[in-house]
């Protein structure tokens, strides 16, 4: 959940990594008797993309656990967590919106076949309808989260008796989006607006950056465009997020063991990396 704009970058990456196998980036990070590693992921793929290597496949296997992103996110909590946050019957959205913005809206959402059209999004807080408008030609496209890297590696890890663990909670995720301020939640909305005529422009380069673990690419393709044009939202969703979790990295660190940790690819990657922020800490990362 890039955040948004990466997010669904990664999705549609994933949608279009056909059968060919990827090689991801995998990074350890280590100590005297700790051993972490990091692993970008995409959160939805075709049945028949290839992405385990035998590195990769040896990093999890000696794994004491796992940490996501997330692990709460069964339908209905997520379902719960919408509801609750995400719609606002009381301000309808086009009452939000430029005369301008309510004519984008109307062409977006029937681009991208949003069920119930303009109407549906009306009663959707800002930072929902662009969710909605991001998502929506994925799930019309039959993708199925449950082939996501995410939730394959947990299902391994499960069926290894091996603990799974979340970074965040569904929760918070949610409420990095619907707690932000109403002016910053519309400009996620415009950009959604903005990016449905372009959103394929680099599409093929940043599919091959994540097959080829190439995370210069990825970051200069999709996490500079966000840093530019939305940086208000690119410090919450990305760096903010970032911060946290190296915090979290470094206090693993301080217990023996091997630990697994994958997050979006997006978050391993650019000048504010998860790396990054872990270098701050005096902890190197070493590419695998």
């Amino acid at each position: 959940m890039v955040w948004l704009r990466g997010l669904v970058v990664a999705l549609l990456l994933a949608f279009f990594a056909m059968p060919s196998a990827a090689h991801p980036a995998l990074w350890a990070v280590r100590d005297a008797d700790t051993t972490i590693y990091l692993f970008g992921t995409v959160h939805l793929l075709p049945h028949d993309t290839g992405w385990h290597f035998a590195e990769l496949d040896k990093a999890l296997a000696g794994s004491q656990a796992l940490y996501v992103e997330i692990t709460d996110d069964d339908q209905a909590n997520m379902t719960a967590l919408v509801l609750r946050f995400g719609m606002d019957m009381a301000h309808p959205l086009d009452s939000l919106l430029t005369p301008f913005d309510r004519g984008r809206l109307d062409r977006a959402a029937r681009l991208a076949d949003v069920p119930g059209g303009a109407a549906a999004l009306n009663v959707m807080r800002p930072w929902l309808a662009a969710l909605t408008l991001a998502m929506a030609p994925l799930a019309k496209a039959g993708l199925d989260p449950t082939e996501g890297v995410d939730r394959q590696l947990r299902a391994t890890m499960a069926k290894a008796g091996k603990p799974v663990h979340g970074l965040e909670t569904a929760e918070q995720q949610i409420r990095f989006l619907a707690d932000m301020p109403q002016a910053m939640q519309l400009a996620l909305l415009r950009s959604t607006l903005r990016d449905t005529d372009r959103a394929v422009v680099d599409l093929r380069a940043i599919i091959e950056a994540w097959k080829n673990g190439d995370e210069a690419a990825l970051a200069r393709l999709e996490n500079d465009l966000m840093r530019r044009e939305e940086p208000q939202l690119y410090q919450r969703l990305l760096v903010e997020r970032n911060e946290a979790w190296a915090k979290r990295i470094a206090a693993m660190l301080q217990q023996p063991g091997t630990v697994f940790i994958a997050v979006g690819a997006a978050h391993l990657a650019g000048p504010d990396s998860v790396q990054a922020q872990l270098a701050k800490h005096g902890i190197g990362s070493q590419r695998l």
